[in-house]
């Protein structure tokens, strides 16, 4: 940290005060300050903002558990280490149950007291570093690199309009997701939110769940139906795969994006509708047009606003936050107690290309999960096919692990960054690529983390 730790003693007895001043003051890392009572710390807390507060549990007028509770209401974010004898084991759990961050036996071992203390500057500082980053989460899209965020600022400035949206990006890039943002930051957003993968419905059939049909317009049609447009109605349809439907059907659906009407299958009647339309599609649409498979005008009426997401292998700095993500979600799901993440795993998966991108990085980490049989997860639990492509068959794990509970975006980003620079020969211009950050960026956060080669 930048400045000294400012600790704050609180003890009736003289005594101690004076042994605890002495002790550790000889610490210049510290700034010391002593109260005789819970009233006189609360009053030196208004002018001198303590970092840590050590206080005695067993105090008149004001007891340490009533000091705590009025240092979490009034300073939220300030450490409180209660002390107390060694007959007191009940009100030291109370204590811990009330939200110290520890207890501390009387008389003070200072070789243990200082660990502990030091241990809350490693959390602080941590703290520090992690308000200081940017948001990595941004509705159910997760991610730190250059990339998201800015398709985040994308999202938030076409999100309040009704302006129709296509999503570009490879398959398993989370199009939906950016879709389901749009409508979550919208005025439609307590209105349907339908999501249409359009590459699963057969030509024969695309026009009935898109616009409805009724009764007796074809073989098996008993009763009139609703399509998806008509229940997105006031809402969102977000229609995936978008390259894959039929021409004639592209016809009724540049109708709905001109007029916002349409017709049922086998009906005469005209629906009008007020639906947002936001598509997706993993293929070249101008590739499309030129082989006549897709209608020129209807493109340019869903491309008025277009957002890209990027492939996963152009943003290594995301993959350790979706991984922990996925691994908790998978842990719920399986019933798994899994807080550890070997390093030689987070290697693996931060240099894997993942054609398959974060729907392929969810699927193995789940299947990650389901093979591991401790506390963590091992290079060997991975799928067989990424550790062949990383050429580590045969990996073995790594006596350094990550803990879900301490991993933190500096600890994760430090890792991946040293990790690329080894792959790249320590070519900055390689590594910055291969991170997607700029060279410079790249040059401030190898000395921030102190990476060496």
């Amino acid at each position: 940290m930048d400045k000294n730790t400012r600790l704050l003693y609180v003890d009736d007895e003289a005594a101690w005060r004076n042994i605890f001043r002495r002790e550790i003051s000889e610490d210049k890392r510290y700034e010391i300050k002593t109260a005789a009572g819970g009233a006189e710390a609360l009053s030196i807390l208004e002018s001198w903002r303590a970092d840590v507060v050590l206080t005695d549990l067993s105090m008149p007028e004001m007891d340490g558990i009533e000091l705590l509770q009025q240092i979490q209401l009034l300073y939220p974010g300030t450490f409180v280490l209660i002390l107390t004898g060694v007959n007191s084991a009940n009100e030291a759990v109370r204590a811990m149950k009330a939200g110290a961050y520890d207890y501390v036996l009387k008389p003070f071992d200072f070789i243990t007291l200082q660990m502990q203390l030091a241990r809350i500057i490693d959390h602080q500082q941590l703290a520090q570093q992690e308000a200081n980053e940017p948001d990595t989460r941004f509705e159910q899209l997760i991610g730190q690199s250059p990339s998201m965020y800015q398709l985040f600022e994308g999202i938030r400035r076409i999100a309040p309009t009704n302006a129709t949206v296509l999503i570009r990006g490879e398959s398993g890039t989370g199009k939906e997701l950016v879709a389901a943002a749009i409508h979550s930051r919208s005025s439609r957003r307590d209105q349907p939110f339908v999501p249409v993968n359009c590459a699963a419905l057969t030509e024969s059939l695309i026009n009935s769940a898109l616009f409805g049909h009724e009764k007796g317009a074809f073989t098996g049609a008993d009763k009139r139906k609703i399509g998806f447009f008509e229940h997105a109605h006031g809402g969102t349809i977000f229609l995936d795969e978008i390259g894959d439907i039929p021409l004639q059907t592209q016809v009724a659906l540049l109708r709905v994006l001109e007029l916002g009407t349409f017709q049922r299958v086998g009906g005469t009647d005209t629906i009008q509708v007020d639906t947002r339309i936001i598509c997706a599609t993993n293929k070249n649409l101008e590739t499309a047009i030129r082989e006549k498979t897709f209608r020129e005008d209807l493109f340019y009426r869903l491309n008025v606003v277009a957002l890209h997401t990027s492939p996963l292998r152009n943003r290594a700095t995301d993959i350790p936050l979706l991984a922990i993500h996925f691994l908790r979600n998978s842990c719920a799901k399986h019933n798994k107690q899994i807080n550890l993440i070997a390093a030689d795993t987070l290697e693996l998966i931060s240099s894997y290309a993942w054609p398959g991108n974060v729907r392929e990085l969810k699927n193995a980490i789940d299947r990650a999960v389901v093979f591991s049989n401790g506390n963590k997860l091992l290079p060997e639990h991975l799928p067989p096919e990424l550790l062949q492509a990383a050429g580590a068959r045969h990996a073995k794990p790594s006596a350094h692990q990550m803990t879900l509970a301490s991993t933190n975006l500096p600890e994760i980003e430090a890792a991946v960054i040293r990790k690329v620079l080894e792959d790249k020969n320590w070519n900055l211009s390689q590594a910055a690529e291969a991170l997607g950050i700029a060279r410079g960026t790249l040059y401030s956060k190898i000395k921030s983390y102190n990476i060496q080669r």
